[in-house]
Order: structure tokens, then C-alpha cells, then sequence
């Protein structure tokens, strides 16, 4: 939410409830990825990972995408600020205005007394940003830094590239209330002795961190000499986790794509020298080592990821953590790539001197995952002896035991029996293949799976599929700290409380990037909506609801007892409600027989 003289401005939340209730999200995705019809779906090769058979469903009816191959999911919104790199607020007015609408913002001045509360991290953070860019321009010293470093301004901007002056308190020229705890939270300033505070970030070159819709959620500060550390960045808030984001990932996501690679480098310097150089399809790690949530967002965008290193050894040492971190989150069809640069070398310095065609010729060279971690495992193994080959097959097992890639899996262990001097049979033995989790007993052809969810799960699917209800039923809030429960809890709360019109974009919309989102999705994409009428819908949620509070009442949970709705909630529809489900349960026995 931007800031601007100290008045907030937004875009209403029942604005964002009404115009997803006019989009059609078919109508949306189809502009930028033909869909083709699938019994009630549309289906297409996703957009977001390189597929043959397409796996990314588009639903009508719950105006809702998701990739079943790389778990890309949304609305209407989310696809443009995913697909075509657009921040919040323009997504929403292009939507708005094709439908014809005009995007109110409200305006409000913060009181006295609330200030803090009134200025939201995102915003405070966009504020410093803004500063730290003004900042730059006036500093000769800093702009000469960055030109000896081969940046062009067209560059520095793209990126948003500030400077945080060189004394204590330099934000007070942004922040009047600088004392206001939001700059704390925000990890812009440090509560010092007798509560004194100071600036975190002074003398250094300052590069916004962004998330995948383009928001300010952190800094990362270069010092422009010498002195330590090189690299400072923002610590952990409500907003910002530097083992969930990656720096220039929002920047280089459309370069990605035409590429159909990433290259992964160390340093903030890097990923904009690279950029500087063409090579715009770089991101780098903040200061930690690469984590599963690192490769499971780089292999969401593309199937080829490449992790480029310093050659010395504490280079090999990161990328032995990146290969450690990136097998878990592997599949088949994947591929995690390995670069050891020469010496001394940095990216930065390697395409400088070289240039862009140097460079990708060595990204063109990088060794396979495969290569890299049998290689390694031999250095330290060496299969000279008995005792030898014994070590490296131990060492290599809890590698393998990760994988959940079945055909990558197998090959793998077919190259370390022929390391190993093994028979393949009796490595497969020693080191039995893991079966992905789908992976159960098959069915037989035509039959239907449909696994029962939880009682709080299938009232959560019931008000995602049919979020009205939530105004004319009295569903429950759950007390307690069980994970599910907290997020029925919330679901009800806002459906009860907004005022726009209810629907499953907008209800998915309101709480995207919150706690409660991957409960939300994984509950809405196994939700059987095709063939539920609201009818159906709403008898199977009061049916709910009483087994529920019947529940609590047998559990001699009082507390949870004293909430009950009054008993005349349903006999009837609890009865239709049971009937009917005798019914399809008999009709899905017959299928599965």
C-alpha cells in the first residue's frame, strides 16, 4: 500500500471482492495461453514450467488456476502479476478496466496516536527506498563507485539502486517520527542503549529486495570500500525471510522464461553486472545458502537451474549445500546445473572481462547435478578399495534416499553401482528406490479416488466452493491452535464480515500470500466442485456443521458445546443431507467395483 505525504492509499478490499465477481478468469488466461476444453475445465501446457501434457487447469467455476505439475495456482489477479510481472495495483486496473470499472482508492490520514499501526511495513519500506534512490543522485562519490563498476543508469534503475548516507540517522529526512516502532519492525533502524537508535544501514550501496509481486520487502547494503561485512542485509520480519526470497527474482522472471533457464550467482553485484551485461536472467541467494524453498520456486519459473560458484573451496562447499538442499525438490524432467567459475572470480568479474558470450558458453558447459555429486562423493570416497567403494555407497544413500524422481532416481543409482563395481540389482537392494507419495497401489481403469477429507476440511471446502453460505449458516469457528481449525476460522470470520459479494476468487484473493493460503489451496484443488449444486453444497455444509457440534458435545468439550447453534439448525436437512451421500457413496462403490 503506497504512502504519500503521510496519507495512506489503497484500493478497498470490497472493490477487489465485486471485480473478481464480474472477471471471467478463462477469458483472462486465454489472452495469454490458448486453453482447450476439458470436461467442465479448460487445460493448457503451463505457462510457469516447460511441460509436454499439460497440467495447468483453468476453472470456471471456481475462477481459480492450478498447475498439478509445479503447483502455480491463483486468480485472475495472480495471473497477471505471475505471468506478466505486473505489481498489485496495475493487475487491478487492467481487470477493472476491461470490465468496465473504475478503481476507488481510499485515502487515510493517520491520527496522532496510531501511526504506527497506520503505516504498514510494505509502505515504510517503499518510503525508504524512494529515499535511498534521492540519496543517490546526491552523491558523487557513490554514483563514481557505481560507474567503476560498469553500471549504466538505466540499469541502477531497473533495480532500484539507492545509497544509504554516511551518518546515524540519515532516515530522519524520510521518517519524521523516526522514534515510530514501525521503523524497527521494519529493520530500518536498531534500538540502541538508553534508547537511543540509529540508522541499520549507513555508507553502503542499497539494493531493494522485491517479492514475486514487485513489493519492497527488504534492503540489501554493499559497503562502497573496505570494511565488514561486504554484505549487510535486512533481518528476518513479518515481511521478509532471506531463506524463502531470492534477489532480482521479480526483475529477471520474463528473461527466465525466454531463456528457459536460471543461473543462481552469490552476490547482489553480480545479478546486476549480469543484467548490466544482457544476461537478465540471474538471481541470487541473500547471504544464505540455497534452501529447498529457493529451488522450489526457481524450478516453478523453469526447468533448468544453474548454480554458479566461486572454483575455491569455499565455493564447492555452497554448492554441495545447494545440491543437498535441491534433490528433495527434484522431479523428473528437472535439471539443476553446476558452475565453478576460475579463481578469484566472480561473476561480475568473469563478464566484465570476458563478456556476455563468454559467459553463457560456460552456463552452456555447467555440470550436471549427476556429475557433480558423484564426483564429489568419489574425491571423498575414492573407489580404489573395498572399504572405498563400502564408504561412498553409505555416503551416497541418504542422497538418494531424497529423491522422489523415479526415472532420474533409478539412473542415478545405475551410474553409482557402476562406481561402486556393484551389480545394478544388488545396489537397488542397498539402496531401494523412493516412491513419490501419488504413488500408491493404481486403481483399476475407470475407477474413482476420492479420499475422504476431514470434518474441518470439508467444511472449509464447503464455504470455498460456496462461500455465501457462510451468511445463512452458522458455521463454527474452532477454538484452539489446530492449524485447520484457525483457518475455518478465519474463512467464516470474513465471509461473515465483507460486505461485496462472495465468491471463490475473492475469497482466495483476500487471504493469497497469507497464513492460511496453501491450507486454502490444497482444500479448494481437491475439492469436488463439478456436479455439486449450491443445493447439494448447502446440505452437505449443515450436515457438517451438526456432525461438528455433535462432535464437541461427545468429546465433553463444554466450551466448544456452549456455542452450538439452536437444535432447529436441521433435522430435516441433516436427514436429506445423510441420504444423499448414501446415495453417491453407493453410485462411487459401483464405479470403483
Amino acid at each position: 500500500m503506497p504512502w504519500s505525504g503521510g496519507v495512506k492509499t489503497m484500493i478497498p478490499n470490497e472493490f477487489i471482492q465485486t471485480l473478481l465477481s464480474r472477471v471471467d478468469i478463462v477469458a483472462v488466461v486465454d489472452q495469454y495461453v490458448p486453453l482447450k476444453k476439458a470436461g467442465t475445465n479448460f487445460v493448457a501446457c503451463c505457462p510457469f514450467h516447460s511441460e509436454k501434457t499439460p497440467s495447468f487447469t483453468v476453472s470456471p467455476t471456481k475462477q481459480f488456476y492450478h498447475c498439478f505439475g509445479c503447483s502455480a495456482h491463483g486468480t485472475a489477479i495472480s495471473f497477471l502479476m505471475e505471468f506478466g510481472g505486473k505489481p498489485f495495483p496495475d493487475a487491478v486496473e487492467e481487470l477493472a478496466r476491461d470490465a468496465g470499472l473504475e478503481v476507488p482508492r481510499t485515502h487515510t490520514p493517520p491520527a496522532a496516536g496510531d501511526r504506527d499501526e497506520a503505516l504498514d511495513l510494505s509502505g515504510v519500506l517503499l518510503q525508504a527506498a524512494k529515499f535511498y534512490r534521492l540519496q543517490l543522485k546526491e552523491s558523487e562519490r557513490a554514483i563514481a563507485y557505481l560507474k567503476g563498476r560498469g553500471l549504466s543508469g538505466p540499469v541502477a534503475a531497473r533495480f532500484g539502486i539507492g545509497y544509504a548516507p554516511d551518518d546515524w540517522q540519515p532516515l530522519t529526512g524520510a521518517f519524521p517520527d523516526y522514534q515510530g516502532k514501525v521503523l524497527e519492525t521494519a529493520g530500518l533502524v536498531i534500538a540502541g542503549d538508553a534508547g537511543k537508535r540509529y540508522d541499520r544501514f549507513r555508507d553502503r550501496i542499497m539494493f531493494p529486495i522485491h517479492d514475486g509481486s514487485g513489493r519492497v520487502i527488504g534492503f540489501g547494503g554493499r559497503v562502497l570500500d573496505k570494511g565488514e561485512p561486504k554484505y549487510l542485509n535486512s533481518p528476518e520480519t513479518p515481511l521478509f525471510s532471506k531463506g524463502r526470497e531470492l534477489y532480482g527474482m521479480f526483475q529477471a522472471r520474463p528473461a527466465i522464461r525466454t531463456a528457459g533457464r536460471v543461473v543462481v550467482v552469490e552476490g547482489y553485484m553480480d545479478v546486476v553486472a549480469l543484467a548490466q551485461h544482457g544476461v537478465e536472467f540471474a538471481v541470487a541467494t541473500l547471504g544464505t545458502a540455497t534452501t529447498p524453498t529457493h529451488a522450489q520456486k526457481l524450478f516453478r519459473v523453469t526447468d533448468t537451474v544453474i548454480f554458479c560458484f566461486d572454483g575455491d573451496e569455499a565455493g564447492r562447499r555452497a554448492a554441495w549445500r545447494a545440491l543437498e538442499n535441491t534433490l528433495s525438490v527434484l522431479a523428473d524432467g528437472k535439471d539443476a546445473r553446476f558452475l565453478f567459475l576460475p579463481d578469484g572470480e566472480d561473476p561480475d568479474d568473469y563478464i566484465r572481462l570476458r563478456g556476455k558470450s563468454a559467459f553463457e558458453a560456460l552456463l552452456d558447459e555447467a555440470m550436471p547435478l549427476s556429475d557433480f555429486l558423484l564426483g564429489e562423493l568419489a574425491t571423498r570416497h575414492p573407489p580404489r578399495s573395498a572399504e572405498g567403494r563400502a564408504a561412498l555407497v553409505n555416503a551416497a544413500k541418504p542422497l538418494l534416499a531424497q529423491l522422489a524422481a523415479p526415472v532420474f532416481g533409478a539412473l542415478l543409482r545405475q551410474r553409482l553401482a557402476e562406481v561402486a563395481g556393484l551389480p545394478e540389482r544388488e545396489m537397488t537392494a542397498l539402496v531401494p528406490i523412493q516412491q513419490p507419495v501419488s504413488a500408491t497401489a493404481p486403481l483399476r481403469s475407470g475407477a474413482v479416488s476420492r479420499p475422504a477429507p476431514s470434518l474441518i476440511r470439508g467444511l472449509i471446502q464447503c464455504l470455498l466452493l460456496q462461500p455465501e453460505l457462510a451468511r445463512r449458516i452458522p458455521v463454527p469457528k474452532p477454538l484452539g491452535a489446530n492449524a485447520d481449525g484457525a483457518g475455518l476460522a478465519a474463512l467464516v470470520t470474513f465471509c461473515e464480515t465483507s460486505k461485496a459479494p462472495l465468491t471463490t476468487a475473492g475469497v482466495m484473493q483476500h487471504f493469497a500470500g497469507g497464513t492460511y493460503e496453501e491450507l486454502f489451496v490444497a482444500a479448494l484443488t481437491a475439492a469436488e466442485s463439478e456436479g455439486l449444486t449450491a443445493e447439494l453444497l448447502e446440505t452437505e455444509l449443515v450436515e457438517a456443521v451438526n456432525r461438528y457440534w455433535l462432535n464437541a458435545q461427545k468429546r465433553g468439550d463444554n466450551a466448544e458445546s456452549r456455542r452450538a447453534p439452536p437444535a432447529e439448525l436441521s433435522i430435516e436437512e441433516t436427514e436429506r443431507a445423510r441420504q444423499r451421500k448414501l446415495a453417491r457413496d453407493r453410485v462411487e462403490a459401483h464405479v470403483m467395483i
